[in-house]
């Protein structure tokens, strides 16, 4: 994580000296105008907002870093494959839910592009796929 750190500190240096470059760089091409309306205020401002961007990023993610108290697995040379494995859960392969759940989207979606009437018939298979989704095993062959 140090190194993401390192990599949005040096994207924000960048993006400030593309900034100075690009408004020198105006300045210079259109000499029989005045400074300030030479710039081309724009693309000077978008370059500093986005250096503004990536500072904001950079900082965010180093008091992270200081918060978790330690290094990544992918931070350190001697970590093993293993290290940076985390626990995500367990998944149903076999659940037709998430389809349904889709399909239910798809309706609503539909519902809004072409005709109200299919909304609430969204919403109601929606809501139907969300609790079968939650429930799934409360009941039937995988019940725990």
């Amino acid at each position: 994580m140090k190194t993401n750190v390192n990599l949005w500190w040096i994207l924000t240096g960048f993006f400030l000296l593309m900034a100075v470059v690009y408004t020198w760089w105006n300045i210079i091409d259109r000499p029989d105008l005045a400074w300030h309306t030479a710039i081309e205020w724009v693309g000077s401002v978008a370059l500093l907002f986005t250096a503004a961007m990536s500072a904001m990023i950079a900082f965010y993610v180093d008091r992270v870093r200081r918060a978790q108290g330690g290094d990544l697995p992918e931070d350190r040379l001697t970590a093993d494959i293993d290290d940076g494995d985390p626990e995500l859960g367990e998944f149903s392969p076999w659940s037709w839910w998430p389809l349904v759940l889709a399909f239910s989207a798809g309706l609503a979606i539909l519902g809004l592009a072409v005709g109200t009437f299919l909304l609430p018939v969204g919403v109601g298979v929606f809501l139907v796929a969300i609790v079968g989704w939650v429930y799934e095993y409360y009941r039937g062959y995988f019940a725990r």
